[in-house]
């Protein structure tokens, strides 16, 4: 079953009745759902399909040949090899000279890490030959910093040949929706916290079961899937694994600056830099500052896959339990602390809300940044921090807390906002509390005086 990425297919058909040339550039992290877009979009079509492998040119070669050739010749006549890249470049150019066809090359890295010229041979085709003919060349790949810097980056030979670029990132919780009918909308909030939004990781769930033996099925059993998928995507994208899984488990277990993880996982602060980067890469972290504010001295680390950001919270310190199959323990001990882990998973959800009522000018303001804020309150002499604070000027700004919470939110949490947007001196000051179950009477009535915005998840849904 196909679902969402609707846009990025009608944009792909677009560029395929074109009937010129085109060359589209899908990346985007591993279980995103790319070969699943591609398969999707050329299911009617004309088209060589080759998939990069970590191996020798050779073996590349000889499978780009075979791919080739079984558009041409049918792939259960026995197919010759080519004698180099560019003679299967060439021959590509002949089939597609008068006629549409779709070339994938899935993870090119793989491909052009095999045979350094690659991108320079499919740039002298590109100028030469490719733009005269019906082809429409799709590269594809995982690996997010070559994407970005060997393909599309200035320096690249490829630089300027790509007529359209696709970076996929996960579902979003009201994309995610679309993959359940079942979940009630707490529960699947939970699933879409658990699962980072990620498309293969969401196809795990089962909306006929409980959140509960989801996670009991998914994650607590040690033959599961996602028990292991952490694991085996560091194997996959690094070579010191057990540096990352290290850091990883720190930033999870609270620490979030630089100095703190190094200082915990021991190692120099350097050397965990250029880890924390090549994790950014992988769409593992990412980087933070408050949102109004440029400089890195504030610079914290937090998990972005949300997968991730279970998994390392709660598996790890479980393991023996896990693995002893007692996963109705493990669910005891971790059911109560999942209202703080969906914290964070809310205000995202809340933050996705909020975007989306921008766009359709839902709001006071048309704002063009969103973030957390956190810094020093001068008038109180303590730390404070927002969850969302949007902005388009110096002039317009909201301000948001999220509360998931079972109980319903007070005025305090309302006046605790209103002081802090007090530290910023925009002459408009828009103020949103979203909330879980609701509000109290004395909360709703203060919110009408002061002209605050009460949202309940159910009203978000």
């Amino acid at each position: 079953m196909f679902v969402g990425r609707q846009s990025e297919l009608q944009k792909l058909n677009k560029l395929y009745d074109s009937d010129r040339f085109e060359c589209a550039i899908i990346y985007g992290r591993r279980r995103v759902g790319k070969t699943t877009l591609i398969n999707e979009f050329i299911k009617d079509k004309d088209t060589i399909f080759f998939t990069g492998l970590e191996t020798n040119s050779k073996e590349n070669l000889e499978n780009l040949s075979r791919s080739i050739m079984g558009l041409r010749n049918g792939f259960d006549v026995p197919s010759p090899i080519f004698n180099s890249f560019q003679d299967a470049l060439d021959n590509v150019y002949e089939l597609a000279k008068d006629k549409r066809i779709v070339m994938v090359i899935d993870e090119y890295p793989y491909l052009a890490g095999s045979y350094q010229g690659m991108s320079s041979l499919l740039q002298i085709q590109i100028d030469h030959k490719y733009k005269n003919s019906k082809l429409m060349l799709i590269l594809c790949g995982s690996s997010m910093s070559f994407m970005e810097n060997q393909v599309l980056g200035y320096k690249s030979p490829l630089y300027g040949r790509r007529t359209a670029q696709y970076k996929l990132r996960p579902f979003d919780y009201f994309q995610s929706k679309e993959y359940y009918s079942r979940f009630k909308p707490e529960d699947l909030a939970v699933i879409y916290g658990i699962t980072g939004g990620v498309p293969q990781y969401l196809a795990q769930m089962d909306d006929t079961l409980s959140v509960e033996d989801n996670m009991k099925r998914s994650f607590f059993d040690s033959s599961a899937y996602l028990f292991e998928e952490p694991g085996n995507l560091l194997k996959q994208e690094v070579r010191e694994p057990a540096h990352y899984n290290a850091i990883i488990r720190a930033i999870a277990s609270g620490s979030s600056k630089n100095s703190e993880i190094s200082s915990k996982v021991e190692l120099p602060t350097s050397a965990c830099t250029a880890y924390l980067n090549n994790l950014i890469s992988l769409g593992i972290l990412r980087k933070e500052t408050p949102i109004t504010e440029s400089s890195t001295k504030k610079t914290i680390y937090a998990i972005e896959d949300n997968m991730f950001r279970f998994w390392y919270r709660f598996v790890p310190d479980n393991i023996s339990l896990i693995q002893a199959g007692m996963a109705d323990r493990v669910w005891k001990k971790v059911e109560p602390q999942l209202p703080a882990f969906m914290g964070r998973v809310f205000e995202d959800i809340c933050k996705q809300w909020l975007w989306r009522e921008n766009a359709a000018a839902n709001l006071p303001i048309l704002f063009t940044n969103l973030g957390r804020w956190w810094g020093n309150d001068p008038i109180r002499k303590c730390e404070a921090e927002i969850d969302i604070l949007a902005y388009a000027d110096d002039d317009h700004a909201i301000f948001g807390e999220c509360k998931w919470t079972n109980g319903y939110v007070d005025t305090g949490v309302l006046d605790s906002l209103v002081q802090r947007s007090e530290l910023f001196r925009y002459r408009y000051k828009y103020l949103y509390l979203f909330a879980k179950t609701g509000f109290t009477v004395g909360c709703s009535e203060k919110a009408k005086q002061i002209g605050a915005t009460l949202i309940t998840f159910s009203e978000m849904n």
